[in-house]
């Protein structure tokens, strides 16, 4: 199940195809039966995580909490409790996506929906730490984005 929660009011945004979008990401990935929230903030509480989970004391555009840390990419998640039917959490911050558009050159909504694509793949396990690892994981969010839009 997709769980949004909206705690900003700054950018009017459609959850219903942010909720469409996350859907299709976890039926194409095959996860369907698995749990993903979505949280909506401001970019002081964005910061306020950054910091905290990160040591950057600055806001960014989102934040990934996978469930399932020690996943690696590629990896299928082996269920052995209702519990473990769980992706993780994502953090975004509207507000700094809509600020940061300009270097992007993307609109407010293909924007977004990259970036929740680029977050549940780093709840699978994806990173972009090397080259190498950022060529899979581009390759894996090209491969959804078409997913999405098909």
């Amino acid at each position: 199940m997709i769980f949004i929660q909206n705690h900003q009011t700054n950018i009017v945004i459609d959850l219903a195809k942010l909720k469409n979008d996350a859907t299709k990401i976890l039926q194409a990935l095959n996860y369907t039966n698995f749990d993903l929230t979505i949280l909506l903030v401001n970019e002081s509480t964005i910061q306020k995580y950054n910091r905290d989970y990160r040591q950057k004391d600055k806001p960014t555009d989102i934040l990934s909490f996978p469930f399932h840390p020690t996943l690696k990419a590629g990896e299928q998640i082996i269920t052995k409790s209702e519990d473990d039917q769980n992706l993780g959490d994502l953090i975004l911050c509207p507000l700094y996506i809509l600020n940061d558009l300009p270097r992007w050159e993307k609109s407010f909504e293909e924007r977004l929906q990259i970036l929740l694509v680029h977050g549940i793949c780093h709840l699978l396990g994806y990173d972009h730490i090397l080259d190498t690892d950022y060529a899979i994981m581009k390759e894996k969010e090209d491969w959804l984005i078409r997913q999405i839009n098909t």
